[in-house]
């Protein structure tokens, strides 16, 4: 749980310089278009401007805004995440930074949690053939992972008959098929909360635009355009985040039903090991 603090916690350090980056770049957006408008209106009240000097300023300004044609896909993506408003996006973006938290601590665990299942059942039917049953139990103590721990359970109830062994082994076996999915909760949790998220924002920003319909007095496509995009821009992150952490999910689910049937077939060759063992003895 530590560790999954420390993540969580360098997660949230993370958003928030993001976060502050993107509002200062909203006020510099903000401030670069009011020169521009200053710009604007001093040109448009200068009406002695030649005709050449007109096309060269078209030819200028076709040239700088070439560049904004061309915005990468990230810049594209920073810039709607702004537009957005920093209201309903800094959740949806806790949100993302939260369920990913989740799912590398997760694919962490599980990752360390996966290991040759056959070469392990290998050596310990090797010490059992020699009778070394102490042999196997070191070969499992210095094995991680829950495959490992089953068979030390196992082993210790190894004298004890193949019915003794086999509940031991059935009963530590739903303990770590438990471990396995400790977490996933939280992670469907925040798949579900992110386009949640976004539609609360569409709703409240459409509610927004209509009061500023009713501000104005007058049906302004402008207007209704305006609240309608940042309504719209709330819904489309909070879709690309459930999408993100869904995908990050179906991948720790995967990984989970491998390790589980990996500890299945480990059970039964180990019961199989037992019955071997009860006979030659």
């Amino acid at each position: 749980m530590k560790k999954l603090f420390a993540i969580i916690a360098m997660f949230g350090v993370l958003a928030f310089g993001a976060t502050q980056s993107m509002m200062a770049q909203a006020d510099s957006a903000a401030a670069a278009s009011g020169a521009a408008a200053k710009v604007d209106s001093a040109a448009t009240d200068s009406s002695a401007m030649d005709t050449a000097e007109v096309k060269a300023a078209d030819d200028v300004e076709s040239s700088t805004s070439a560049p904004i044609e061309e915005e990468s896909f990230h810049k594209a993506l920073k810039t709607k995440f702004i537009e957005g408003g920093a209201g309903f996006m800094s959740l949806v973006a806790i949100a993302l930074v939260f369920g990913l938290a989740f799912c590398i601590e997760r694919i962490i665990y599980l990752s360390l949690a996966e290991i040759d299942s056959k070469k392990l059942m290998n050596q310990i039917e090797d010490k059992l053939k020699t009778g070394d049953i102490e042999g196997a139990k070191t070969i499992c103590r210095n094995t991680r992972g829950p495959i490992a721990s089953i068979c030390y359970q196992g082993l210790m109830r190894f004298n004890d008959g193949v019915e003794d062994v086999e509940r031991s082994v059935t009963a530590y076996g739903s303990v770590q098929a438990s471990y396995l999915e400790q977490g996933c909760s939280w992670i469907t949790l925040f798949i579900a909360m992110a386009p949640s998220l976004g539609f609360l924002g569409t709703v409240i920003g459409m509610v927004m635009a209509f009061d500023d319909i009713q501000a104005a007095g007058d049906i302004s496509p402008s207007i209704v355009a305006g609240g309608m995009k940042v309504a719209l821009i709330t819904t489309i992150f909070g879709i690309i985040v459930a999408l993100i952490l869904q995908t990050f999910y179906n991948y720790i689910l995967s990984k989970i039903e491998s390790i589980t049937a990996n500890m299945e077939e480990a059970t039964i060759s180990l019961l199989d090991m037992c019955m071997k063992h009860n006979l030659k003895k």
